[in-house]
């Protein structure tokens, strides 16, 4: 068992890209359902819109690739105009059913033949974060860093964007929830009806919640394509968005600390299981009184499955995460 490998990849995962690209995520997941209490079960279509944003404008449209954030922008809104409409006056769990609907709606849509010419298909976009990386005062080819925490020049600048933009849209977060339009958001997370009566307009607040969350969400898929330098359709499946969710109620559920802790310690653990797992398997397979329990072509299911074990004895023992407080678990659903 080689304890400093798995250390050092659970100590990488913590402060990794993938685990700023969950934190932004998480924040703007956490301003729909910590705050406001909507049921957005589809942050990755948002995700997707930044994502592919980026990629459409150098690859398709001919003008530089920073012209894709306001394009993912409009393509966010456009996405939470139309699942918002309908829906934010129903019930919560509406919303919950749509939002999925629509993340796996946007994914079909962008790796299908027919709009292959725009969105690349199944192989999606490649190759457009050129002008990113030339932007990097860091040697693409140095390391720097010390162990655990040593990184390549270009994986440096990404993690030093990704993190600061985790630390302005907290900021931001923390205190916009801190405001009257928080105080507000947060008053319909309770009682919508009581928040009616005093002459608010609760379907706005709602849209509002959502665009904000989804513009959030918007900048993690930026920060994930950057860093791989493509974008891909099955990154951005309803797995996604359940995973962040995982993170945000692992670290605390309407705080934004918790938004960032859970993100960092999803990925830790994460890491730390499959590493610990593959090892167990490495020479040969894990036995439990001569009954094969696991071959190493299994550790990544079972990994995944111990993440959905993990999450229903988090609801069970303690919905409210690390930071979190029980309270701001409740939702009116009416």
């Amino acid at each position: 068992m080689d304890w400093i490998n798995i250390l050092q990849n659970t100590c990488r995962a913590l402060t990794g890209v993938d685990a700023a690209y969950f934190a932004l995520a998480a924040i703007g997941l956490n301003v729909q359902f910590g705050y406001t209490g909507l049921l957005n079960f589809g942050q990755a279509a948002f995700m997707a819109c930044g994502a592919y944003g980026i990629g459409m404008t150098s690859k398709y449209f001919g003008i530089g690739m920073w012209w894709g954030i306001p394009i993912g922008m409009a393509f966010v809104i456009v996405l939470a105009l139309l699942v918002g409409i309908p829906t934010l006056r129903l019930r919560a769990d509406y919303l919950a059913i749509v939002t999925i609907a629509l993340a796996e709606m946007v994914r079909l849509i962008v790796r299908s033949v027919r709009f292959k010419q725009y969105f690349g298909g199944s192989d999606g976009i490649n190759g457009f974060s050129i002008q990113f990386r030339e932007l990097s005062p860091f040697d693409p080819g140095a390391q720097y860093g010390i162990k655990p925490f040593q990184y390549s020049g270009y994986t440096v600048w990404t993690l030093l964007v990704g993190w600061a933009l985790v630390g302005i849209f907290a900021t931001l977060v923390f205190m916009l929830m801190r405001s009257p339009w928080g105080r507000v958001v947060k008053a319909i997370r309770e009682d919508e009806d009581a928040v009616r009566s005093l002459g608010k307009s609760v379907y706005s607040y709602k849209m509002q919640s959502l665009i904000i969350g989804g513009l959030i969400g918007m900048f993690s898929g930026v920060i994930f394509a950057l860093d791989r330098g493509s974008v891909q359709p099955d990154n951005y499946s309803r797995d996604v968005t359940f995973y962040i969710l995982t993170a945000l109620v692992l670290g605390g559920v309407a705080k934004v600390s918790g938004s960032i802790v859970g993100s960092m310690l999803f990925w830790g653990i994460f890491v730390f299981s499959d590493n610990f797992l593959r090892e167990l398997t490495k020479d040969q397979p894990l036995r439990i009184f001569g009954v094969t329990v696991m071959q190493k072509i299994q550790v990544g299911a079972i990994n995944y499955m111990l993440i959905g074990v993990g999450l229903m004895l988090l609801m069970t023992f303690r919905p409210q995460g690390i930071f979190g407080n029980r309270k701001e678990m409740a939702l009116d659903a009416r």
